[in-house]
């Protein structure tokens, strides 16, 4: 049963263009659907999360780690009586507007972006591709999706100011998103928070020695499984203390985020809107200890020399294909061609790089770049 402040299918904004009932899913089931089966979608499976295949198949991509998110988000969310469809749809689509390269791949759009007084946003540029280039349908471009996983998809992580984006006034830029839309972000950082060290210590980047001084909640539980598990071997005691980990920071969020209902006195999504504050943190001692595992590994991984020429593909790659399209827009394919008509040219070879994967902008940069 959803609880009072959850949304209601039934009481959607509804969608762009108006389609009659399905006869067995409702509209965020089918949004979900939508998502799934969505070009950008797929194309998550072969985008850099942190480690790009160079280092292994077995570490995570924007694909798998969209699926750990929405594992999560469902988990957090039939807890506390959110739609849990609505939160699944939100999930799936949270990441589609990442360009390649990962994080070091949306630094450098965005840094070239700015040199012609533009800029990047991964948010922006997903409600752009759910809006416009999806073509799957011939009633209408786009994927035509509810007004409330539109409205996720800008508000789950930020909070937009309405005079900086007047395009954006629609999504009630002055009101807090739902709770399906706000425990997205922290479902995101439980994931990645978790897959990082995993990866890491994978990769033979991060030592357990390392970690263990490094991240305390970790080497707390490593303790705990080296007591329960005393024959196992290092990386099952190591799993053992991850779980307990992402375990520990789930249970949180759901205590905690029904506290602050509670505390706020919420009874409705209406309140939910009206709340001048976000409802969806974690309890200071867990906040601490995320905020602690996180900076070690901007410390000890993401700014690892190791993943240095990763960072410095990205840039290299992303900017002579830009400078190149900017030079020469008639390579651009006939479609991005059209839109340049309508659209500030940057915009248009930005939206073109950003929905590339990493293998296809090698392709591109070996046939325009290296070529000449």
């Amino acid at each position: 049963m959803l609880a009072d402040y959850a949304v209601r299918v039934e009481q959607s904004r509804g969608r762009r263009v108006a389609e009659l009932q399905h006869p067995y899913r409702d509209d965020f089931q089918r949004d979900r659907d939508r998502v799934i089966h969505s070009r950008a979608f797929r194309r998550l499976e072969a985008k850099t999360q942190v480690f790009t295949r160079r280092f292994s198949d077995h570490f995570r991509n924007r694909l798998t780690h969209t699926i750990e998110v929405a594992q999560i988000a469902r988990t957090i969310a039939a807890q506390l009586g959110l739609n849990v469809d609505l939160v699944e749809a939100l999930a799936l689509v949270h990441d589609v507007g990442h360009p390649p390269f990962g994080h070091a791949g949306e630094k450098a759009l965005d840094a070239v972006m700015r040199e012609y007084g533009l800029f990047f946003d991964h948010n922006l540029h997903a409600l752009r591709i759910v809006e416009d280039f999806e073509l799957r349908y011939a009633a209408f471009r786009g994927l035509n999706l509810t007004f409330e996983v539109r409205e996720g998809i800008i508000k789950h992580s930020h909070d937009y100011s309405a005079s900086e984006f007047p395009q954006l006034a629609e999504y009630l830029l002055d009101l807090r998103p739902p709770l399906e839309a706000q425990l997205i972000d922290l479902a995101d950082e439980i994931a990645y928070d978790t897959a990082d060290l995993d990866d890491g210590y994978e990769a033979r980047l991060l030592a357990l020695p390392q970690i263990r001084a490094g991240v305390p909640v970790f080497d707390r539980f490593y303790r705990q499984a080296e007591q329960t598990y005393p024959n196992a071997i290092e990386k099952l005691k190591f799993n053992e203390a991850l779980k307990r980990i992402l375990d520990r920071m789930v249970g949180d969020l759901i205590r905690n985020l029904q506290n602050q209902i509670k505390a706020a006195g919420i009874s409705n999504l209406e309140d939910v809107r009206a709340c001048p504050r976000r409802l969806a943190i974690f309890g200071s001692e867990v906040e601490e200890e995320r905020r602690g595992a996180k900076e070690f590994l901007y410390q000890n991984l993401y700014f690892s020399t190791a993943l240095n020429p990763e960072k410095d593909d990205a840039e290299r790659v992303i900017r002579q294909l830009f400078e190149f399209w900017m030079a020469k827009p008639e390579s651009l394919p006939r479609t991005y061609r059209e839109k340049a008509d309508q659209e500030p040219l940057p915009r248009v070879v930005c939206d073109y790089i950003a929905g590339m994967t990493d293998n296809f902008i090698y392709d591109q940069y070996e046939r325009y770049c290296e070529a000449g």
